[in-house]
């Protein structure tokens, strides 16, 4: 029965799948609905997309959003592979434990109490909330998430791979950028993708740490739902899904031509 199909696991993989994905794509189909009433379909229509893009507040949140998710997440990647290097490569060293626990404690810790945090930290040195605050915020709960991912592929790394470069002349610098990194490229590269994820997504967070001028689109989202959804948030999520998943895709296909070429040169290596 091993590795074959049964109708139990084919059922239970449909239920899954529905669960996960038939909300979305009710939301993408009633994003084409003519109606404004978002409930009852009224034919085929993509005018509210011409809506959305004549919205200005949509569209300020949404750059807000872009910008901060880049931001954050890129030197959320730096940072988070900076610390998960430490934590597999730094040996054992005076408050290791420490170090390692406070990476990990927003992994736990509710969003509630680290956007208050930042908040009364924020208020404390007398930081003026907007978009700088909520690129520190979102740095701050997102490398954890990096670290894990790196450290990861870290523990399994060759190290004689490293041995080896070193042998040969090259200096720490240049084994780390010439060997170690492009090696670890794919689990950089998903670490800067789920950084970019969490930011996106976040509402809870920056909703303590955002400024009148700064407001992010899931804030603006949640303030519009309270007053009834419209077809405009219907097309706004489709194309945030969108966005989605057309990371998600080139993420994959990056990380897919890495490992081929990884395998590619070794064979090389090996052959030589």
């Amino acid at each position: 029965m091993n590795g074959r199909l049964t109708w139990f696991n084919v059922t239970s993989l449909t239920l899954g799948f529905a669960f996960l994905y038939l909300p979305m794509l009710i939301l993408i189909l009633y994003s084409f609905n003519e109606s404004k009433l978002v409930t009852v379909w009224g034919g085929f229509s993509a005018k509210w997309y011409g809506e959305l893009l004549r919205n200005e507040q949509f569209l300020d949140a949404f750059w807000v959003t872009l910008r901060v998710g880049l931001i954050s997440s890129t030197l959320a990647t730096v940072l988070g592979t900076m610390a998960a290097y430490v934590m597999v490569r730094g040996g054992r060293f005076f408050g290791r434990t420490l170090f390692t626990g406070m990476i990990y404690a927003p992994l736990v810790m509710p969003e509630v109490i680290t956007g208050l945090s930042l908040l009364l930290l924020f208020i404390a040195i007398g930081l003026d909330r907007g978009i700088f605050t909520i690129v520190l915020a979102h740095t701050t709960f997102s490398m954890c998430f990096v670290s894990v991912v790196v450290s990861s592929r870290l523990v399994t790394f060759d190290r004689s791979l490293e041995e080896a470069a070193l042998d040969l002349g090259a200096t720490p610098l240049d084994t780390f950028r010439l060997v170690t990194l492009p090696i670890i490229t794919p689990a950089v590269i998903s670490g800067w993708l789920l950084a970019f994820t969490l930011s996106l997504d976040d509402l809870v967070i920056a909703s303590f740490t955002s400024g009148p001028s700064s407001t992010t689109l899931p804030i603006k989202i949640f303030s519009a739902v309270r007053l009834g959804v419209s077809p405009e948030i219907n097309a706004l999520s489709t194309l945030m899904i969108a966005v989605v998943a057309l990371g998600v895709i080139t993420a994959s296909l990056v990380s897919k031509n890495a490992l081929r070429r990884q395998r590619r040169e070794k064979q090389e290596a090996f052959a030589a």
